[in-house]
């Protein structure tokens, strides 16, 4: 099953992420871990995405779309996989697309996020507040100067996927207001329709 989780930030997409790859036994490739992993590793591309990532801004499609060309040749990505946080833009998804055309792949559905913008802030806010309670270092992008930056870049760059993705038959968008639960529960049986 090879899956790409659509929506803006904070709309609860890493969450069901990893409800998904639980229950399927794919892994899920966020390619902001990715990159942060890359930048506490002091990797060439980790140090050349630090500045954008900590200001809030994307990096470059060449950066990203090579991340996820090697990691979905590793093992655990043999039975498909999980994108969360790529594509985000049309170019992205273009070069997605020829990607997994090379490689002999195809994506079995695209699950659109749809949230209420005005209570995403909060949510951030939220998920900021835990992280600290956890005793945990709060990612620098969890803020509300750097989440309104984001969200413009999603509104601008990332939204327009909505209609690519609808063209192509793959868009299956899911009600993300609900409770964590209940957006687990509609993502299953919008996958159970798909039958992949």
């Amino acid at each position: 099953m090879k899956l790409i989780l659509l929506g803006p930030p904070g709309a609860g997409k890493g969450t069901q992420a990893v409800r998904l790859s639980e229950k399927h036994g794919i892994p899920q490739l966020s390619t902001g871990d990715m990159l942060r992993a890359a930048v506490q590793a002091g990797t060439p591309v980790g140090l050349k995405a630090k500045a954008v990532m900590d200001s809030g801004g994307l990096v470059s499609d060449d950066i990203v779309v090579g991340i996820v060309a090697d990691r979905i040749e590793e093992k655990d990505a043999a039975n498909g996989f999980i994108l969360d946080g790529f594509p985000r833009t049309v170019a992205q998804a273009s070069a997605l697309d020829k990607m997994l055309a090379e490689k002999g792949l195809r994506l079995d559905a695209v699950i659109e996020f749809v949230v209420d913008e005005s209570v995403l802030l909060s949510r951030i806010e939220k998920r900021a507040a835990d992280t600290v309670a956890r005793g945990e270092k709060v990612r620098p992008d969890d803020n509300a100067e750097a989440f309104k930056t984001r969200l413009e870049a999603y509104r601008a760059q990332t939204a327009p996927l909505s209609d690519y993705y609808r063209k192509s038959g793959d868009l299956r968008p899911v009600d993300a207001m609900k409770s964590i639960d209940e957006v687990t529960r509609e993502i299953d049986a919008t996958l159970s329709a798909v039958s992949v």
